[in-house]
């Protein structure tokens, strides 16, 4: 596929919203590239780096090679991620801790919107995809309210959580982070960056690396033959990740951070009015309708430049 500068700015920019994205625990970077419109090409991206591409590497040289991984692609995606994380991770940080009810408002119109144009990609719907929707729905909406597990330390559960976590980064509607959080793999696996811990680190690596090759192969596949079922099972997924993303929650536990800080853990979903404090429900309102109104537009100018 033949692209211009211009093309991959847009592609820069959509990694960068996928690492703001990623850097808040309960909104996926696989949300946002399912709702921009760069998932699939993501996923056959992902896929194609295989043994094949080392074959084609020692066939066709480098540039066949890097045509073979869409390697443009790639690079400029991940550009606009490591961007995102290293510029846009404190701002981020910051209103989650200090303006949470309007960052969460504003993902939770984002998503709401995403719903809907996702959802009617699909140009029939039928008893089978609303199933394999409710299912998607069902799915994520269980995740976010598992308790917390006991992580046993071993190495084979480290490589464990790094396998499963990737793959729900790149799932729609189901954050790695909050995944990390899940498996109690969370604060073990901050540690061992923050204190140089190399074999943590690497059988960590290792499983992300596993899983991301083979689960994107899957819902590659997934794609190729059951399209319409695939999209209506993750459209699900987004559907469910609502109650995660609902901004008015009171904290019922809490947990310590890497920098020994108290933060929530797990919360519970309340009404505006039942919220102890500044509801900031006008605000709220208005974040979720610009967050709304960004993916229409974003759907629109995709349309346009089609």
């Amino acid at each position: 596929m033949k692209r211009s500068l211009k093309d991959y700015l847009l592609i820069c920019a959509k990694g960068i919203a996928m690492g703001a994205a990623d850097v808040v625990p309960g909104v996926s970077g696989g949300t946002i590239a399912f709702i921009t419109g760069i998932y699939e090409e993501l996923l056959s991206t992902i896929s194609s780096v295989n043994l094949d591409s080392l074959k084609v590497l020692k066939n066709e040289g480098l540039k066949g090679f890097w045509n073979h991984i869409n390697g443009n692609f790639l690079v400029a995606l991940l550009l606009g991620v490591g961007v995102s994380i290293a510029s846009l991770a404190k701002l981020i940080t910051y209103l989650l801790k200090n303006h949470d009810i309007l960052l969460w408002s504003f993902f939770f119109g984002l998503i709401v919107s995403s719903i809907y144009l996702v959802g009617k990609t699909i140009k029939k719907w039928d008893a089978k995809k609303i199933v394999t929707l409710i299912i998607g729905a069902a799915i994520a909406f269980y995740i976010t309210i598992l308790p917390p597990m006991e992580n046993p330390g071993a190495l084979w559960f480290v490589f464990l959580s790094g396998a499963i976590a990737i793959c729900a980064m790149i799932l729609p509607g189901i954050s790695g982070s909050f995944i990390l959080l899940l498996l109690g793999s969370y604060e073990l696996v901050l540690s061992a960056i923050k204190d140089i811990k190399l074999t943590i680190i690497a059988v960590f690596g290792i499983g992300c690396v596993v899983g991301l090759l083979s689960f994107s192969k899957l819902l590659n596949w997934m794609f190729k033959k059951y399209h319409d079922l695939t999209i209506a099972l993750l459209t699900g997924f987004l559907v469910g990740s609502l109650n995660k993303i609902w901004p008015w929650k009171i904290t019922t536990s809490f947990r310590t951070n890497s920098h020994g800080e108290e933060v929530p853990f797990l919360q519970d979903n309340i009404l505006p009015t039942n919220y102890n404090g500044d509801s900031q429900l006008l605000l709220a309102i208005l974040m979720a309708i610009i967050g709304l109104v960004l993916i229409v537009a974003m759907e629109k100018f995709a349309a346009k430049k089609k």
